[in-house]
């Protein structure tokens, strides 16, 4: 395996008689690609190293200078090894073991940063509707699709909508140096890209949105309402507005509403929404949102923060917010214009992507890049003519 090695002269030098002592990095060259994205700030002292740990990539356990706005310091978050000394632990699917392992890990380095995105703590009151998107780095065709439609940051009804794109890291070496790097010009480009340390996937949801959570709660504390979604999805954030101004007194302050769920953990081993029962006895979910898209308000998203601190992590991510909602006493709501399983329409002589079918709702999935650029200017065409169609269903 190629070796590189790195002298890095130190503020002060170990003189040996009449020679200098250099210290000396020795790396492997994959090695380096993984941690090439913390070299510089590791180096500067703004974070600590952090060793691979399988679903978590690098897992810090906390950090120190919490204080609002203040950059955190990372430490390494160790696996759970007590974990594998539970009943049934060893015939668990590897995914599910290497949550157990590392479900106490809530905190992970940040990437990339925006604590200026909402004008700074004390001034991100200003932001009315700031819309978080799930993503993924190798998403760049739909993040650019949604920059040019609905997630378009700009002023509807007086109101400001902010964006912001939330995600992880994919793949490992240099793929993940590649990934890095687009995540990189993306945030320099357009400022709306929120990146952690920790490696994307299914299992890893809940753990984005507690993170995106703690970042809202030091960033961007006092914003009105959020709309928390995929990237797949047709939002129509100029009617999500109108509706959010529309509601009376306290009405917007506990919000959290979508297309209500509810149900009971799957046993089956092989579903990917598999929780087996060393994750969770309970033969029941609260109710809670689908995940594919809703609206809450600033209230409602710091509650969610403060339970999340003694709420273990759950597989689910959108059952984990039912289930810190519920922690608070609050209930999540259904608004009819969120339909997170698509339209269904009865008859094979519509065409489902009629604009008129969507141009009053608020989020429909699911949307590829090419139907969110069309539908978007279509809802808006102002000449566009629409009829009541008895056959459409929702």
């Amino acid at each position: 395996m190629e070796q590189q090695i790195y002298c890095r002269v130190l503020p002060f030098l170990l003189f040996l008689g009449s020679g200098v002592l250099c210290v000396a990095v020795l790396l492997t060259y994959n090695h380096l690609a993984d941690h090439s994205n913390l070299s510089t700030k590791a180096l500067r002292g703004d974070v600590s190293w952090h060793a691979h740990t399988g679903l978590h990539t690098e897992d810090p356990a906390g950090h120190r200078g919490s204080a609002r706005g203040s950059r955190p310091f990372w430490t390494a978050c160790l696996r759970n090894m007590s974990m594998a000394n539970m009943a049934g632990f060893s015939d668990l699917p590897e995914r599910l073991q290497n949550f157990l392992y590392y479900q106490h890990c809530k905190h992970f380095p940040l990437l990339l940063d925006l604590p200026g995105k909402c004008g700074g703590p004390d001034r991100s009151s200003g932001v009315f509707l700031l819309l978080v998107i799930k993503s993924q780095p190798v998403n760049y065709e739909r993040r650019e699709a949604l920059r040019q439609t609905w997630a378009k940051e700009r002023q509807h009804h007086g109101a400001w909508i902010r964006t912001l794109f939330i995600s992880g890291t994919t793949g490992a070496g240099l793929e993940k140096l590649r990934m890095n790097k687009l995540m990189e010009v993306e945030h320099r480009k357009h400022g709306d890209i929120l990146q952690w340390d920790f490696e994307e996937s299914f299992l890893n949801l809940t753990l984005k949105q507690v993170l995106f959570l703690e970042w809202l709660d030091n960033s961007c504390p006092h914003v009105r309402f959020l709309f928390n979604g995929d990237d797949d999805v047709f939002a129509h954030t100029d009617n999500m507005v109108e509706y959010l101004q529309s509601l009376r007194g306290n009405d917007g302050k506990n919000l959290f509403v979508g297309s209500l769920m509810w149900g009971a953990p799957i046993r089956d081993p092989s579903s990917k929404y598999f929780v087996p029962l060393q994750v969770q006895q309970k033969e029941s979910y609260p109710l809670y949102c689908s995940g594919g898209g809703y609206l809450l308000s600033g209230h409602t998203a710091q509650v969610l923060y403060n339970m999340s601190k003694t709420i273990a992590l759950h597989p689910i991510d959108d059952v984990y917010m039912g289930m810190c909602l519920a922690q608070a006493g609050l209930k999540p709501s259904r608004h009819s214009g969120v339909l997170p399983g698509g339209l269904s329409i009865p008859s094979l002589e519509v065409d489902i992507l009629d604009p008129c079918y969507y141009k009053d709702l608020l989020m429909v999935h699911r949307f590829m890049p090419l139907q969110n650029y069309v539908m978007w200017d279509q809802v808006h065409d102002p000449g566009l003519k629409c009829w009541k169609d008895p056959r459409l269903s929702s």
